[in-house]
């Protein structure tokens, strides 16, 4: 029992001189090195923070004059509807569609938007559905629909290299403009009836963008947290890009090409993981305007299932900032566009929306904050931590006002997802590692069905059911990791600091939690 009790406290000793070790290194380098890096890092958080405010502050005014001056596409381009009795005389007067549906393993949902797509109303001679379901095609070909079966023997340049080889087919070139859906979007029948018409009318104009509505939107916590991100940036981004510079990134999906415009830009190309944002960009510098019509709304799925959001999340965080770094020099020496369409694209598209936006949110909320509660020498201004802050989720949370009381778990949900954002836009910029990583985003199907008994079931199929995961295959360790650190430094603010963000921190270190333990779906909000 001596003996035991020597070795107990040998141990002792030497964890304590460990100990005593670390503190006194630190003691040593946080003088010279630690406050004053800690310092720079804080200017340049702020700085980037100040580049957001002002931005978020315009767009916000730029959108209240929209509102106030009820500015509409329809009236600010010449808008006149097909006429219905053109129908009687023939077909001629309606331009050639070509309409796309491109898809890989979406067996839940394929049936929803090929018959959406198909039940469009538009001459049944004057359009074309492009389909890679083979059953699909011959229903639908049986019911006097014009759908062509198409399908490639590989996945070369992922859901660009499908739509460049759709575009390759000899019966293309009778067409004057191509629709995009993907496999989980269903249009409205009326939906080229409203859209071709700004084409037809206006000859400058090259993509007519819907919104995307959400059929699964109170399926969980985390589908509410992306219905808010998402409603800010159709309602927000995307029309003052539209109303101001006639430019916005095109959302790959429930939107309208003119095919001269495609071909002019150069067509798809797989470089980056944003073949859409690419096909916009180049078309823009070309002179072609973009209309982004917020009173069209697509009907389609969020991800609900943590890996799902993330992977997608790194494909949206990571293919923009590669881009950025391919097409800055052009963008900057483009003569078609005026100098401040330009840096509109280059500061306000992509700098401060593609990369500070990220990362400022994740370096400064989630790792340099925390850290000056450890390193009191360094102080944080209130109007950097508490007023810029404050009136961007303001800004963001507005135009989701059913959810207006779930803002602070939102807040601490986008800081989580900020981290990966973070290092897909890093990935990106040095165009390293999972650069160019394509997943298609899981889609269930279930929120997109029917609801009522009597009706007949669109999909024959069985859905498929979110997996029983057992703790370990639902844990993510990075999240873990952050939240770990969170917790040491709000309880640290909690019992020695002098900052007082421990609330904050501590708040921040249970969504890390959550999410770290796979739980974020499973909360369903009233």
């Amino acid at each position: 029992m001596k003996r035991v009790n020597e070795t107990v406290v040998l141990q002792s000793i030497t964890v304590n001189s460990i100990i005593d070790q670390i503190l006194m290194l630190w003691k040593f380098i946080k003088p010279p090195l630690v406050v004053p890096l800690l310092r720079l890092m804080v200017i340049i958080c702020l700085v980037m923070s100040v580049m957001l405010f002002v931005e978020r502050v315009y767009m916000g005014i730029v959108k209240l004059f929209i509102m106030l001056l009820r500015r509409k596409p329809e009236k600010n381009y010449k808008w006149e509807a097909m006429q219905a009795e053109d129908l009687e005389l023939g077909s001629s007067a309606y331009p050639m569609v070509l309409v796309q549906i491109p898809m890989y393993n979406e067996k839940e949902v394929y049936q929803l938007s090929i018959g959406a797509a198909c039940g469009l109303s538009w001459p049944s001679d004057r359009i074309i559905v492009q389909d890679m379901v083979e059953v699909e095609c011959a229903k639908w070909a049986n019911k006097g629909v014009n759908i062509k079966y198409e399908i490639r023997d590989n996945r070369n340049g992922y859901k660009a290299g499908a739509l460049k080889e759709g575009l390759k087919h000899s019966y293309v070139s009778q067409c004057d403009f191509v629709a995009i859906f993907d496999a989980d979007f269903q249009p409205e029948p009326d939906f080229l009836m409203r859209t071709v018409p700004f084409f037809v009318h206006n000859h400058d104009i090259g993509l007519v963008q819907a919104r995307w509505k959400f059929a699964n939107a109170d399926e969980c916590l985390m589908t509410r947290m992306q219905e808010m991100s998402l409603n800010y940036h159709f309602s927000v981004e995307q029309e003052v890009g539209s109303q101001t510079c006639a430019f916005f990134g095109f959302n790959g999906t429930a939107g309208v090409w003119r095919l001269k415009t495609l071909n002019e830009a150069g067509g798809w190309k797989d470089r980056t993981t944003v073949e859409d944002m690419d096909l916009a960009v180049r078309a823009s510098l070309k002179g072609w305007k973009f209309v982004f019509v917020r009173d069209i709304e697509v009907i389609s799925e969020l991800p609900s299932t943590f890996k799902a959001f993330r992977y997608q999340q790194h494909r949206w965080s990571c293919g923009p900032s590669n881009l950025f770094k391919k097409m800055a020099f052009e963008i900057a020496t483009s003569k078609k566009v005026t100098l401040w369409k330009r840096l509109y694209v280059l500061y306000s598209f992509f700098l401060v929306r593609k990369v500070v936006a990220h990362i400022v949110t994740f370096a400064f909320y989630c790792v340099v904050l925390p850290l000056t509660v450890l390193v009191p020498e360094v102080e944080v201004p209130l109007w950097g931590v508490v007023y810029i802050p404050s009136v961007i989720t303001i800004l963001n949370a507005i135009e989701t006002p059913r959810s207006l009381h779930l803002v602070v778990f939102w807040v601490v949900f986008e800081n989580v997802m900020a981290m990966h954002r973070t290092k897909a836009t890093i990935i990106g910029l040095l165009e390293i590692g999972r650069v160019n990583e394509w997943v298609v985003t899981e889609k269930l199907g279930d929120a997109l069905k029917p609801k009522a008994s009597n009706t007949v079931p669109l999909l024959s199929s069985a859905p498929v059911k979110k997996s029983g995961w057992t703790i370990w295959e639902r844990l993510n360790g990075l999240e873990m990791i952050a939240g770990v650190f969170l917790l040491f430094c709000g309880s640290y603010d909690f019992f020695y600091g002098k900052n007082y963000f421990f609330i904050y921190i501590l708040l921040q270190a249970i969504a890390f939690f959550v999410v770290g333990l796979g739980y974020v779906g499973t909360f369903v909000p009233k």
